[in-house]
């Protein structure tokens, strides 16, 4: 047995891979990568289609990015932040509420996205425990939206939404209520297209306001609903839950993991409509991909409610030991000043046209449902049937088959059920995205058959 064998003996073996069957598990080993490049032991060159899991803004490998993990490699690796600081932490949560959307100049770090999302649930609940006025003990629940995901830790489960994560461990959950799906491609029986986004407020209206007296947040993935299959909420939902929320003193905690530092074209999706969120949560892209590091942006008024004396045990009761880690630090400061540098969100909307352009064609496949696509957040959703939009049963892996396809014509893509997700690095070229959607096109053609030559 060589080694490239060994390896992938021992991986599937000794490495329990996340949200994957071990039983049958037989996954792509990666020893190196550069720019939109992944390749893997045995020499295969892979695009990389899903940014790594939705993470990778500037490529692979950036200079700019190495270099700063290097210079504080020479400083210092590893300083808590329990009871101690360190200069780059400080600069980046500086940087962070720098460019925050709204005033929001407090930021707590974590280590992964769910960890973020956690840190805002716990501060929502305390922040109404122990305001100094108009303190609310009473609002201890949180309202979610049916089919969101917000992470693995018990908090972020309980306030996310999609059956197959949350059934399992819903004896450990505490109770949320659940709002329906914005969903901008799947219109309510004898809703105009005009009338969804009032249809959808009006619903949120009604719980909010039933529920307020014991609402401490309401949690919401700003735009785009991620792991529920790039789903889009009309525009003016984001904008509308905000206005709704205020009125009935309820937090909004703004779910910015997937679609913040830059994917849907903004640096922030709550800026497209110009929303400015109680908590933020930010991860996955904040680093460039490079090292786990997530941020918590709290406004001041929240703040303000853990300020007091040491007797009176305000403080927030969280802490992670990796929190701020000065490497991780580094590699996200680089990261947003390279946004900047390398007028990164300017030249988005030409990637994105040209993504649009490519995808197109797939309109008129007979399997092909929904294209869905904001910024270089894209989605092709595959059904049984068109007319009817009915999907193919989840046990026939469709999806897993086309991204199989994709991987075989040189592109890694990981599919959400029979939703094949699009969301490669900010870097990516235009013949970089040729390749890509020539490969996705083949692989549904291979699986699915060939498309129509007209809508």
């Amino acid at each position: 047995m060589d080694e490239t064998d060994r390896l992938k003996d021992w991986d599937r073996h000794h490495l329990w891979h996340a949200f994957s069957q071990m039983a049958s598990y037989d996954g792509a080993i990666i020893q190196s990568a550069e720019g939109c490049w992944l390749e893997t032991v045995d020499g295969t060159r892979l695009l990389d289609g899903a940014s790594s899991m939705w993470c990778i803004v500037h490529g692979h490998r950036h200079p700019v990015i190495d270099q700063a993990i290097r210079d504080q490699l020479d400083q210092v690796a590893q300083v808590t932040l329990l009871g101690m600081s360190h200069p780059v932490a400080i600069r980046l949560a500086r940087r962070l509420a720098e460019l925050a959307p709204g005033k929001m100049p407090h930021v707590f770090f974590s280590s992964d996205g769910s960890s973020s999302v956690e840190v805002a649930v716990k501060m929502a609940f305390q922040y109404w425990q122990q305001r100094r006025t108009g303190r609310r003990p009473e609002k201890t629940t949180y309202l979610a939206v049916e089919g969101a995901y917000h992470g693995d830790t018990l908090g972020s489960v309980s306030v996310g939404g999609i059956a197959r994560f949350v059934s399992m461990f819903q004896p450990l959950l505490f109770s949320s209520i659940r709002g329906p799906t914005p969903d901008t491609y799947r219109l309510p029986p004898g809703i105009p297209e005009d009338q969804l986004c009032s249809w959808y407020l009006d619903r949120y209206r009604q719980l909010i306001a039933q529920h307020a007296h014991q609402l401490a947040a309401v949690v919401v993935e700003p735009l785009v609903m991620g792991a529920a299959g790039m789903v889009m909420a009309p525009p003016g939902f984001l904008r509308g839950l905000r206005e709704i929320t205020r009125q009935y003193e309820v937090l909004l905690i703004a779910d910015e993991i997937a679609v913040g530092i830059g994917r849907t074209g903004t640096l922030w999706a709550c800026q497209q409509e110009e929303v400015e969120p109680d908590l933020l949560c930010t991860g996955k892209g904040l680093s460039g991909g490079y090292l786990p590091i997530a941020a918590t942006l709290a406004t001041s008024e929240i703040w303000e409610a853990f300020l007091g004396d040491y007797s009176e045990s305000r403080s927030f009761f969280h802490g992670h030991t990796f929190g701020g880690n000065p490497l991780a630090c580094a590699a996200a400061l680089a990261n947003l000043e390279l946004l900047f540098q390398e007028q990164t969100l300017q030249k988005l909307p030409l990637t994105a046209e040209h993504l649009a352009m490519r995808l197109a064609p797939l309109a008129s496949h007979p399997h092909v449902g929904q294209i869905r696509q904001r910024g270089l957040i894209a989605a092709v959703e595959l059904v049984a049937d068109r007319a009817t939009k009915t999907g193919f049963p989840w046990s026939e892996e469709i999806g897993k088959k086309v991204c199989q396809g994709t991987i075989r014509r040189g592109t890694w893509l990981r599919p959400l059920g029979n939703v094949i997700p699009i969301l490669p690095p900010l870097s990516i070229g235009t013949e970089e995205i040729d390749h890509l959607a020539d490969g996705l096109m083949s692989s549904i053609e291979e699986v699915l058959g060939k498309q129509r030559t007209a809508v």
